[in-house]
């Protein structure tokens, strides 16, 4: 979504507050601008990598409220086709926001002085974040050699009890019901009940085609296509690595011979007609809509990407044609890991730009959605309007849940709840607030409520109670002393990011040759690609890699 180009609203304030005020912006010199003290609504803007498709300029009923509280208003704009290069461009031009959220691309603004080091303003202006974030916040700092605050993290919770998977394999209610609801852990299996169900159903009750699995691969999409390689094959989610836990050594994954055995069965998906011709070639809102139509018969998405389809589907009714999750791998050697979580990593977030017009105002919006007030308006709305509180109990209002369940994109511009977790430091699932009700709407009780009635159907013949049940538990997985890697920043001028970027355009032209490519090409096609990469310098790649990782880990553990 493009920004609207609002102008800020700044009350009149003593001249010479003023004057520090920007003094203290423009030398990005953040204990300079801490002492200047301003009041009154005044507009921010702010750049974020991440989409938001139901983000309402904070006119949403959420937002108000934020407003109210804080005086400040967001003019907000979010990534349009690919994120790093409009990173790029604001590097390179010096046209900061006043807030930026740059993901892994933070190092390209750290390197053009774009934002500043926020230590001393979560000291003095941020009691909330820098409580919540306690012996953690040394998870925060940039580097080994750069210890500076960079980023205040909102991607990752500071705690969390995952309840429920979200990336992986997905099979529609109706298809599972048909195979007579089968155990479901290899690929080998995913492919059968769809098969079996496509060759009785080949068509919808209007004549189109039945799609066996579709891929949504359009533009940086692709990674989700991608990621299934070790999703599939035991890794967790360390963005282009596969780490190794003992050693720490970092491989570029698609080097493993494992996961070119997941690429050869997407291969075969193609030749046997089950998987969309047009996965590499449709766009988002084409991929979307197919899952809307109810012709998917299977997904290997995340939730977030596909649940605009699932939810035109939710609000037809067409309850069946929704997804359960599945633990899909290759072969029963591994384990699905959804439930690996990596830790508090202090990654992801948002930072303050060296040309903001105020960055204490900043940095105390952020600290008030770090709030426990705030946490609970993001994640269970206004009392009174869309939860209420009986002996001490909070609870969604029974109209209020059916709209999330059936209508949830329309009602989340609408009311603004959940449209704000990133912003915000913030506990996940799982963890109680000081009245003992839990931050997040995602806990067992209320997940239930939450299940359609064919949902509810597959999980009764499952003999489960939540999809969790069917997946690894969190304690079967070794701790990663690192994190999550994909968050690491980097310096701009790394072999790590340099060849990194070579690597992905010879990636994203070589996957889809492989899965697409007649079988008996595939062998050809992949040796093509290995050889490729080897000569664009991946193993340079691959050992500089390893040692920002091994620093992290370091830097962890000496403070």
């Amino acid at each position: 979504m493009k920004s609207r180009k609002n102008r800020m609203i700044v009350p009149f304030v003593m001249s010479l507050t003023l004057v520090a005020t920007l003094a203290g912006c423009s030398g990005n010199n953040p204990s300079e601008a801490t002492k200047a003290v301003t009041t009154g609504d005044i507009t921010l803007t702010y750049f974020s990598e991440d989409s938001s498709t139901n983000w309402n300029n904070m006119k949403d009923e959420v937002g108000k409220v934020i407003a109210e509280k804080t005086g400040v208003t967001l003019d907000a704009e979010f990534a349009v086709g690919d994120p790093v290069q409009k990173i790029s461009l604001i590097a390179a031009t010096g046209n900061y926001p006043d807030l930026i959220a740059a993901k892994a691309d933070v190092g390209k603004l750290v390197d053009a002085g774009a934002i500043i080091d926020l230590t001393d303003l979560i000291d003095k202006h941020a009691p909330n974040i820098k409580k919540m974030l306690g012996d953690k916040l040394v998870r925060t700092k940039y580097s080994l050699d750069d210890q500076s605050i960079y980023v205040i993290p909102t991607w990752s919770a500071v705690e969390e009890e995952k309840i429920k998977p979200d990336v992986g394999f997905k099979l529609q209610h109706r298809v599972v019901k048909e195979a007579g609801y089968p155990d479901i852990r290899t690929v080998q299996d995913f492919e059968k009940v769809i098969k079996d169900y496509i060759t009785k159903h080949p068509t919808d009750e209007n004549g189109n085609k039945n799609i066996g699995l579709s891929l949504n691969a359009d533009d940086w999409h692709m990674y989700q296509v991608t990621n299934s390689g070790f999703q599939t094959t035991g890794g967790p989610d360390d963005g282009e690595y596969f780490i190794d836990q003992k050693t720490h050594q970092a491989t570029y994954h698609f080097r493993r011979p494992e996961e070119k055995e997941y690429f050869r069965w997407l291969n075969h998906m193609n030749a046997i007609g089950l998987l969309d011709p047009e996965s590499f070639v449709q766009k988002t809102d084409q991929f979307k809509a197919k899952v809307a139509s109810g012709r998917v018969l299977g997904l290997a998405d995340p939730e977030w990407d596909y649940g605009d389809g699932q939810n035109a589907l939710k609000a037809e009714g067409k309850f069946d044609q929704t997804y359960g999750h599945y633990p899909v791998t290759m072969s029963k050697e591994y384990k699905d890991t959804n439930f690996w979580l990596p830790g508090f990593d202090g990654g992801y977030g948002i930072s303050i730009s060296s040309k903001c017009k105020d960055p204490v105002r900043a940095i105390q919006f952020l600290d008030f959605l770090a709030s426990e007030e705030g946490q609970v308006l993001n994640n269970w709305g206004i009392e009174g309007k869309h939860y209420t509180v009986k002996d001490g109990k909070r609870t969604i209002i029974p109209a209020v849940l059916e709209r999330m369940n059936n209508d949830n994109a329309a009602f989340q511009k609408e009311s603004g709840i959940g449209l704000y977790w990133n912003l915000m430091v913030h506990y996940g699932d799982g963890i109680k607030d000081s009245t003992g009700n839990y931050f997040t709407r995602s806990y067992p009780e209320l997940l239930t409520a939450t299940y359609n009635k064919s949902e509810k159907e597959v999980l009764k013949a499952y003999k489960i109670e939540h999809w969790k049940d069917l997946f690894p538990k969190e304690d079967e997985f070794q701790p990663r002393a690192y994190g999550a890697a994909y968050t690491m920043p980097l310096p701009n001028d790394d072999p790590a990011v340099i060849l990194g970027a070579k690597m992905k355009d010879i990636t994203w032209k070589r996957i889809p040759e492989a899965v697409m490519t007649k079988p008996e090409n595939f062998d050809k096609v992949w040796d093509v690609y290995m050889a490729e990469l080897e000569k664009a310098g991946v193993q340079e790649m691959e050992q500089s890699f390893t040692k920002h990782i091994q620093d992290r880990i370091k830097l962890w553990s000496t403070n």
